[in-house]
C-alpha cells in the first residue's frame, strides 16, 4: 500500500466516522470508518518504515575526506577593438 492509497483510507474513514450519520441496520458506518482510519494509518506508517531507508548509508572514505586542491585557472581577456577593420 502506497502513500496515496494510505492518505484514502484514512480520508474515507474520517468521512465516514465524522460526517455520515446512517444506520444500516446491523452495520455501524462510525466504526468502520475508524477501522478505515486505522487501516489507513497502519499502511502510512509501514510505507514509511519500508521506504524510508532505500538508500544505504555509506561513511565516507579516507581519501573522500581529504581535500585536494587544484590550480586555479589562469584567465584570459579578451577585447573587441573597434578602431581596426578585419580584411574581408
Amino acid at each position: 500500500m502506497g502513500i496515496g492509497a494510505s492518505i484514502f483510507l484514512i480520508a474515507i474513514g474520517a468521512i465516514l466516522a465524522f460526517a455520515v450519520d446512517l444506520n444500516l441496520g446491523s452495520l455501524d458506518l462510525t466504526v468502520v470508518g475508524w477501522i478505515l482510519m486505522a487501516v489507513g494509518v497502519l499502511g502510512l506508517i509501514m510505507t514509511a518504515l519500508i521506504w524510508g531507508r532505500r538508500r544505504p548509508v555509506v561513511a565516507p572514505t579516507v581519501e573522500e575526506r581529504e581535500v585536494v586542491t587544484e590550480r586555479p585557472v589562469s584567465y584570459r581577456r579578451v577585447e573587441r577593438r573597434s578602431d581596426y577593420d578585419p580584411p574581408l
